[in-house]
Protein backbone atom coordinates (compact mmCIF):
# COMPACT_ATOMS: atom_id res chain seq x y z
CA UNK A 1 0.00 0.00 0.00
CA UNK A 2 2.69 2.94 -1.22
CA UNK A 3 0.71 5.00 -3.52
CA UNK A 4 -3.22 6.54 -3.12
CA UNK A 5 -4.86 4.03 -5.68
CA UNK A 6 -3.38 1.05 -3.55
CA UNK A 7 -4.74 2.47 -0.99
CA UNK A 8 -8.18 3.54 -1.81
CA UNK A 9 -8.38 -0.31 -3.32
CA UNK A 10 -7.65 -1.53 -0.25
CA UNK A 11 -10.71 0.53 1.51
CA UNK A 12 -12.71 -0.47 -0.68
CA UNK A 13 -11.77 -4.03 0.24
CA UNK A 14 -12.35 -3.96 3.38
CA UNK A 15 -15.80 -1.92 3.31
CA UNK A 16 -16.99 -4.49 1.26
CA UNK A 17 -16.03 -7.50 3.33
CA UNK A 18 -16.54 -5.93 6.68
CA UNK A 19 -19.42 -3.92 6.12
CA UNK A 20 -21.38 -5.57 2.85
CA UNK A 21 -20.43 -2.69 0.68
CA UNK A 22 -21.76 -1.68 -2.47
CA UNK A 23 -17.90 -1.73 -4.13
CA UNK A 24 -19.62 1.05 -7.15
CA UNK A 25 -20.51 3.32 -3.72
CA UNK A 26 -16.66 3.69 -2.33
CA UNK A 27 -15.19 6.21 -4.54
CA UNK A 28 -13.24 9.07 -3.10
CA UNK A 29 -16.01 11.37 -2.95
CA UNK A 30 -18.65 9.29 -1.47
CA UNK A 31 -19.46 10.72 2.76
CA UNK A 32 -19.13 8.42 5.35
CA UNK A 33 -21.64 9.16 7.26
CA UNK A 34 -24.38 10.37 4.60
CA UNK A 35 -23.66 8.64 1.90
CA UNK A 36 -22.28 5.27 3.00
CA UNK A 37 -24.16 5.32 6.35
CA UNK A 38 -21.09 4.99 8.86
CA UNK A 39 -21.11 5.27 12.38
CA UNK A 40 -18.62 5.49 15.45
CA UNK A 41 -18.37 1.72 15.36
CA UNK A 42 -17.31 1.11 12.02
CA UNK A 43 -15.13 3.81 12.24
CA UNK A 44 -13.41 1.99 15.08
CA UNK A 45 -13.44 -0.84 13.53
CA UNK A 46 -11.85 0.51 10.14
CA UNK A 47 -9.03 1.99 12.31
CA UNK A 48 -8.28 -1.50 13.90
CA UNK A 49 -8.32 -3.08 10.39
CA UNK A 50 -5.94 -0.65 9.18
CA UNK A 51 -3.58 -1.37 11.99
CA UNK A 52 -3.35 -4.49 11.22
CA UNK A 53 -2.70 -3.84 7.51
CA UNK A 54 -0.16 -1.39 7.99
CA UNK A 55 1.64 -2.97 10.98
CA UNK A 56 1.37 0.90 12.02
CA UNK A 57 0.24 2.83 14.90
CA UNK A 58 -3.07 4.37 13.87
CA UNK A 59 -4.70 6.89 16.35
CA UNK A 60 -8.15 8.12 16.20
CA UNK A 61 -7.48 11.30 15.84
CA UNK A 62 -5.94 11.24 13.05
CA UNK A 63 -9.16 10.16 11.00
CA UNK A 64 -11.28 12.28 13.10
CA UNK A 65 -11.31 14.62 10.70
CA UNK A 66 -12.45 12.45 7.81
CA UNK A 67 -15.84 12.86 6.26
CA UNK A 68 -15.27 11.25 2.88
CA UNK A 69 -13.41 7.88 1.75
CA UNK A 70 -10.90 10.69 -0.08
CA UNK A 71 -9.70 11.63 3.31
CA UNK A 72 -9.26 8.55 4.65
CA UNK A 73 -7.15 8.01 1.72
CA UNK A 74 -4.98 11.33 3.06
CA UNK A 75 -4.96 9.95 6.31
CA UNK A 76 -3.63 6.01 5.82
CA UNK A 77 -1.03 7.91 3.34
CA UNK A 78 0.29 9.95 5.90
CA UNK A 79 0.36 7.36 8.01
CA UNK A 80 2.23 5.16 5.59
CA UNK A 81 4.72 8.44 4.75
CA UNK A 82 6.20 8.40 8.48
Amino acid sequence: MKNREQILATIQDIMVEMFEMDPARIEPEARLYEDLDFDSIDAVDMIVRLKELTGKMVKPEDFKTARTIGDVVEAVHRLMQD
